[in-house]
């Protein structure tokens, strides 16, 4: 696994798309792995401090989370350099997304990201720069269909994406009109957790857990998670956290969701970020979900949470381990040897797979019918490593090289 992970790393990008902005300071890369299959994907990120290194890494991230979530296209991601906060967003999105529609109309597809919305940012945006949908370069370059069938297909992405979820057993409150991609990739990461306890044995019920982040994705995997009757004991997000040794009824976790803040814990009985970041990583649980930034766990946080009974970490964030290293660095390798490590790229694939979902085919537009394609499509992703290597241990390992020999 480590000489073809070496050779994939190795290997230089197809194209980079080098832009900057004429009236900020803002600058930003589109980096496409390889044009397999005819096109790339991958969505759009800003914050500041970024650069075309971080880019690059999850761009191969993405090439490789195609080959579970398909379709079977290369690697992308774009990137901007920029404050998210700054009231000037608006405007660098704009000319950032006219800047790459010919991209975007061609062979490359976007998406959301970090600090960058899919439907409020992304969809207006590129519609707004003559981009039917910003997945048409994947219709163009990768299916290739008919003009009849890219408009039904198109119109089905478009539809599917914002789908207002109608269940009660998908959406925090049907009232406030959550949609598929409010959920879906948090919903991917439980699912993750679910699916291994059936597959390598045990049950969710009654296991602790753990989330770090509490945006789109942690506050999801929380929520569903907890559904599932896990009991989380602790949440630390960028503004501070919670800390409940006995764990939060679903309830509890259902209001927090619900009393967001944006993309941030809300709450009065908040504790400063310093107080849980000390205690946190000592606490006794067997589940942990990453879905803050990359690259945040260190080797004593981790060292701290296994001493502690940890059993399964399901990765949200993209990359979440502090190493250098594009993928598999030595503080991802060394948990993979010593716990059951499932990689991002199988337990976040969930937006992946949704867009996959809706360009392959017609397909049922139910809530039930769009979460069950996630939830199996990562099922088999975890039975495919399981049935190559049954241990409870090397899982990511395993799972890398079965997708690297798809790509090499």
């Amino acid at each position: 696994m480590k000489q073809l992970l070496k050779k994939y790393e190795e290997k230089s990008p197809e194209i980079v798309f080098n832009w900057k902005d004429p009236q900020t300071e803002a600058e930003g890369w589109v980096v496409i792995n390889s044009l397999r299959g005819g096109a790339a994907g991958g969505g759009t990120r800003m914050r500041k401090g970024l650069d075309m290194n971080e880019v690059l890494s999850l761009a191969k991230t993405m090439e490789v989370k195609f080959t579970v979530s398909g379709p079977a296209i290369g690697g992308a991601k774009s990137g901007i350099n920029f404050d998210p906060k700054d009231p000037r967003k608006k405007g660098v999105l704009e000319r950032w997304y006219q800047a790459v529609s010919p991209l975007l109309k061609s062979y490359y597809g976007t998406g959301g990201d970090l600090n960058v919305d899919e439907i409020h940012e992304v969809i207006p945006i590129t519609e707004d720069c003559g981009v039917w949908h910003p997945q048409e370069g994947v219709f163009a370059g990768h299916f290739r269909p008919t003009d009849a069938d890219k408009i039904n297909r198109i119109g089905q992405l478009r539809q599917g994406v914002i789908k207002v979820l109608e269940s009660e057993g998908y959406s925090p409150d049907i009232k406030r009109k959550y949609t598929v991609a409010d959920m879906i990739t948090g919903f991917g990461v439980a699912e993750a957790v679910k699916h291994y306890y059936a597959i390598y044995g045990g049950a969710v019920r009654g296991k602790k857990a753990i989330v770090q982040g509490f945006g789109n994705v942690g506050s999801a995997a929380a929520y569903y998670l907890a559904q599932m009757g896990a009991r989380i004991v602790a949440i630390i997000d960028g503004n501070g956290g919670l800390i409940n040794e006995a764990g939060f009824s679903f309830e509890e976790i259902r209001q927090l969701y619900l009393n967001k803040k944006g993309n941030t814990l809300g709450g009065q009985d908040l504790l400063s970020f310093d107080e849980v970041n000390q205690k946190i990583w000592d606490l006794q649980a067997e589940i942990f979900m990453p879905c803050a930034a990359s690259r945040l766990i260190t080797k004593e946080q981790i060292d701290r949470l296994i001493a502690g009974g940890l059993e399964v970490v399901s990765c949200g964030a993209n990359v979440p381990f502090a190493d250098e290293e594009v993928f598999f660095g030595p503080i991802m390798e060394d948990t993979d040897k010593r716990i059951s490590l499932i990689p991002d790229f199988i337990s976040n694939c969930g937006m992946a797979r949704v867009f996959a979902y809706f360009m392959e085919r017609r397909v049922e537009m139910t809530d039930e019918a769009i979460f069950n394609d996630t939830s199996e499509t990562i099922r088999k992703a975890l039975q495919n490593t399981y049935d190559r290597n049954s241990a409870t241990t090397n899982i990511s390992s395993t799972a890398f090289e079965i997708a690297l020999k798809q790509l090499i």
